[in-house]
């Protein structure tokens, strides 16, 4: 029988990925521009750092997620991850945004070991607490509510960040102040570090792992003989661009097209509109149509309002937001249909394989994104790099241009791009309900 999952862990689940998305969301946006304007980074030199030690961090994620799926705890297989490394986290965001007053090479250092640091220790987070959504409960639509909970709950942590993350630099000294930036980052990472660690809390895990211990070297076949999966991962791959590409150079555009920091809320504001639309309605919108085809929908109407916002030019900031909204909109959308469909693929190789491996699948996808993540840092580092950009450097036409490219035009063809692998994505709605059946009579036959 398929139990429901209380109102209050849905509640705490949604709260942790809103922490989690405000640490991910403040180290994206403000990062780069800690290491170039407050610390003197190069630019270029300060993209490659982000860049390395992001891919370095990718590489490991698939290794924790075969390691999460092994673990065996009275906790369970990811809550223990919830519990003791939200507080370590937490003091690597601090310990990125402490300007130590070093030499620049020493800073140089410093910089690079502690983002790699960051990034590894928010793989042990990230990657039990999306999986947990795929043992939480063994009803899909209780799944595909707390999935959406969760994005929800994350993109509240991206407009938490976005809006009140300058008004929070503000209110300690000012963006140009290193002070400001470590003072935000002790707030945030407090607050993060107590929601996941609520999460982990409160939550139960109702699918139990086989008692059989699957091995490394099957676990990853959830990955390699899963054609669904590949697929999907590779549109994400691309799709994950368009968010990485304005997160990361958003204050940069507002600072020198818009010449007024206090613009990031205004955009903020866009942000939080379209994408909780978008995410509140996707849940009706995929009992009335196919998921393929929602999640090319999605993709196909958010390149297009990326082009119209990027041809409207700057004379009209009202009418920018709005076109804005809508991209947001189907960005939230576009997020909440690929992890639903997400969970199908854990569904399928449990059908196909006989066991979930939800660790090693959330990781690979942890992976893609934070691969993803490293590529729009190099794009912007690239762009900053041929817009021959120095700080505090005069506004000029090209610059502008350059940055208003980089914000609208290359998320736009991102979305173009991230329809072309879904394309080939085998999972209809017949062969969905068909697996989940056959996987209910599997479960049913063994409880009994």
């Amino acid at each position: 029988m398929e139990e429901r999952v209380p109102a209050r862990e849905k509640v705490f689940y949604s709260g942790g990925l809103l922490g989690q998305n405000m640490l991910y969301s403040f180290m994206s946006a403000y990062i780069l521009f800690f290491y170039t304007d407050l610390l003197g980074i190069k630019a270029t030199t300060a993209s490659l750092i982000l860049v390395v030690a992001s891919i370095v961090d990718a590489c490991l994620d698939p290794v924790m997620g075969m390691i999460a799926d092994k673990t065996r705890s009275r906790w369970g297989k990811f809550r223990p991850y919830l519990l003791f490394a939200p507080w370590l986290i937490a003091a690597a965001t601090v310990l990125c945004f402490w300007d130590f007053g070093a030499s620049p090479g020493a800073t140089l250092a410093i910089s690079a070991a502690a983002y790699l640091l960051w990034g590894m220790l928010y793989t042990v987070c990230d990657t039990p607490l999306w999986a947990l959504s795929s043992v939480i409960s063994t009803a899909p639509k209780e799944r595909n509510l707390l999935v959406t909970l969760g994005k929800i709950g994350g993109m509240l942590g991206v407009v938490v960040i976005t809006i009140g993350g300058i008004q929070l630099l503000l209110s300690f000294g000012g963006e140009r102040n290193s002070r400001a930036y470590l003072l935000s980052a002790i707030l945030i990472g407090v607050i993060a570090a107590v929601l996941i660690f609520l999460t982990g809390y409160t939550s139960r895990e109702r699918i139990a792992p086989p008692v059989e211990r699957i091995s490394f070297r099957r676990n990853i076949q959830t990955v390699y003989k899963n054609k669904p999966l590949l697929v999907l991962l590779f549109s994400l791959l691309v799709m994950n661009l368009v968010i990485n590409l304005m997160q990361g150079i958003q204050l940069y555009y507002v600072i020198y097209v818009w010449q007024d920091a206090g613009f990031v809320m205004k955009i903020g504001i866009s942000l939080v509109v379209g994408m909780i639309l978008g995410m509140g309605a996707t849940p009706k919108l995929l009992h009335r149509f196919p998921k393929k085809r929602l999640y090319i929908f999605s993709c196909l109407f958010g390149c297009l309002s990326c082009t119209i916002t990027f041809l409207l030019g700057q004379q009209n900031p009202v009418l920018i937001l709005i076109m804005l909204g809508f991209n947001f909109f189907f960005c939230g959308m576009a997020t909440v249909v690929s992890t639903s469909m997400l969970l199908d693929t854990i569904d399928y190789s449990e059908w196909r394989l006989g066991f979930r491996g939800e660790g090693i699948v959330f990781s690979t996808n942890t992976f893609i994104s934070k691969f993803s993540g490293a590529v729009s840092r190099m794009m912007i580092g690239a762009g900053l790099g041929l817009l021959h950009y120095v700080e505090n450097q005069p506004v000029t036409a090209q610059l502008q241009n350059g940055l208003s490219f980089m914000m609208l035009m290359l998320p736009a063809l991102c979305f173009a791009a991230a329809i072309i692998p879904v394309l080939f994505y085998g999972i209809t709605e017949q062969q969905r309900i068909h697996v989940q059946d056959e996987l209910e009579r599997r479960r049913t036959t063994l409880s009994g």
